[in-house]
């Protein structure tokens, strides 16, 4: 299976026809795309609707995640629907099964959020804002896990926005790294187990890493592969 993967694409209202081009032979070159978040730049419905005519109609499906700016407004539930009237399937805590080639591939997602990695994270402790901080992460974690387990796939896929690794924030500054991603997501994906793990959202970090449990994980942030998308070819583990 070849599956391609873009994130951060921050589209503005000027940013119509961007990527359009290179997505014309999209068909001929994987047979899924995985969108990462940050799919717009301030979350407000006119760009939700050039990210929807971008992506929509490419001959294969797409799959997305919301990211931190698509939520600026805090209308992500009417971006969401947007784009899933325009047939993308947008993931929150939730999987999709989709038919390949005569295999099947699932594809759980979650935006995920910060809180940092193992020995250097917050926890559910003190101030009401610091425990809602680090229990959104493990909520979020949580139903990354049990979309996880929904899945009996040839190939599975966890897509976040947030990382799941330090690995693929090297390049960015160690102090944002707590904003950057939650060793949580990575503890969740290797509890299930996933063929890849796909995320965007560290501009400054680093395309490849893996999770401690040997899961590879990809980081595929516009700014980072400095591509309209990053093809993956992944072999079902029945062949």
């Amino acid at each position: 299976m070849r599956i391609a993967a873009i994130g951060d694409v921050h589209f503005g209202t000027e940013s119509t026809g961007q990527l359009r081009p290179e997505l014309r032979e999209l068909p001929e070159r994987a047979d899924a795309l995985l969108l990462a978040g940050d799919l717009t730049n301030h979350g407000t419905l006119d760009e939700a609707h050039v990210v929807a005519a971008e992506f929509s109609d490419l001959g294969v499906p797409v799959v997305a995640v919301l990211g931190n700016h698509d939520h600026h407004h805090d209308i992500d539930v009417d971006i969401a629907k947007l784009l899933t009237d325009h047939g993308i399937t947008v993931l929150e805590g939730t999987s999709v099964t989709l038919e390949i080639n005569g295999r099947t591939l699932g594809v759980a997602g979650t935006k995920g959020f910060g809180g940092g990695f193992e020995g250097r994270c917050a926890g559910v402790f003190g101030e009401r804002l610091m425990r809602e901080f680090a229990g959104h992460t493990m909520d979020l974690a949580a139903s990354l896990g049990s979309a996880l387990a929904e899945l009996s796939t040839d190939v599975t896929i966890a897509l976040t926005h947030y990382s799941p690794v330090t690995d693929t924030l090297l390049g960015e500054p160690a102090e944002l790294y707590p904003f950057l991603g939650s060793y949580l997501l990575g503890e969740a994906i290797d509890e299930f187990g996933a063929d890849l793990a796909v995320h965007g959202h560290a501009h400054s970090g680093s395309e490849h890493g893996t999770t401690p449990g040997g899961v590879p994980v990809r980081n595929v942030a516009q700014p980072v592969i400095q591509a309209a998308y990053r093809v993956y070819e992944l072999q079902p583990a029945a062949a």
